[in-house]
């Protein structure tokens, strides 16, 4: 993508280059972002978002000269010159593209690295975050604790259940579209968690959502919507199916058609 953009963006006769390390994927200097046994790991993935950080402000900032290339497509175009009206569109929607990831990248760098932060900074915290696979963009969530008042907490102690495990996997243009979130483990029951493990909140749907939202903060809804949902760990699932990612993609999808018929309601507690 970077390259296309390289190729629509060259002034004639020129090149845009790029640091070597650069094209290797070396951040330098390594940066500690967690005081945990996945330090390796997370700064592997510091080295390899430096790494791709770079190729996006290559492919972005360009010179005068260069914006002076696009605006010449544009105005080829619309006195009928060699060049497309969807060879424009195409080109545009390339640079929106890459400015929308390296926002993105940016975003979930920072909240990545405060949240580590506070992990490190609490004996006892509330959730903790880490990535999957090593990949900035699908995080896990442990929730390690709820309103200690509630039957989920009781049922979280009963069955020796350290943690509410989530996963959440940002879109390319995050944030200014919401994550997909799903429980993955323990198998709940109401707590407005449904099907596959999907999540009955308005704030995860393009409707309900806002930019500002952190990951924090929907982390914390969630836990507030089991308590007020009555949610409850299952002990025992009905056929042995347990939660998955393709049927949660179903039952959300399900759900924001729904919902943008027949707009959002508070349900009864008894209705999860």
């Amino acid at each position: 993508m970077a390259a296309v953009l390289r190729k629509l963006l060259r002034p004639s006769g020129g090149k845009l280059e790029h640091n070597k390390s650069e094209k290797q994927g070396t951040g330098g200097g390594g940066e500690t972002v967690m005081g945990s046994p996945s330090q390796a790991a997370a700064r592997r993935l510091l080295a390899r978002a430096r790494s791709t950080m770079h190729v996006y402000r290559d492919a972005t900032k360009v010179s005068p000269a260069e914006n002076n290339n696009v605006s010449n497509v544009v105005r080829k175009c619309s006195n009928g010159g060699g060049i497309s009206k969807k060879q424009t569109t195409a080109a545009m929607g390339e640079s929106t593209v890459v400015h929308a990831r390296l926002v993105r990248t940016r975003r979930l760098m920072r909240e990545f690295q405060e949240m580590s932060k506070q992990q490190r900074e609490s004996a006892s915290p509330v959730f903790t975050v880490e990535l999957a696979d090593d990949n900035l963009y699908e995080w896990n969530v442990k929730l390690h604790r709820v309103d200690p008042d509630s039957d989920l907490h009781r049922d979280m102690r009963d069955t020796n259940t350290p943690f509410i495990l989530l996963n959440l996997s940002f879109p390319d243009n995050f944030p200014f579209a919401p994550p997909f979130m799903r429980v993955i483990t323990p198998h709940i029951e109401k707590g407005f968690v449904m099907e596959g493990g999907a999540i009955c909140m308005e704030l995860l749907t393009p409707s309900g959502w806002a930019s500002a939202y952190t990951i924090e903060a929907i982390v914390m809804q969630f836990s507030a919507s089991l308590v007020k949902g009555q949610g409850r760990i299952v002990r025992k699932v009905k056929g042995g199916k347990g939660f998955s990612k393709k049927a949660a993609e179903v039952s959300f999808r399900s759900l924001v058609k729904t919902h943008d018929k027949y707009g959002w309601v508070t349900p009864p507690l008894a209705d999860g």
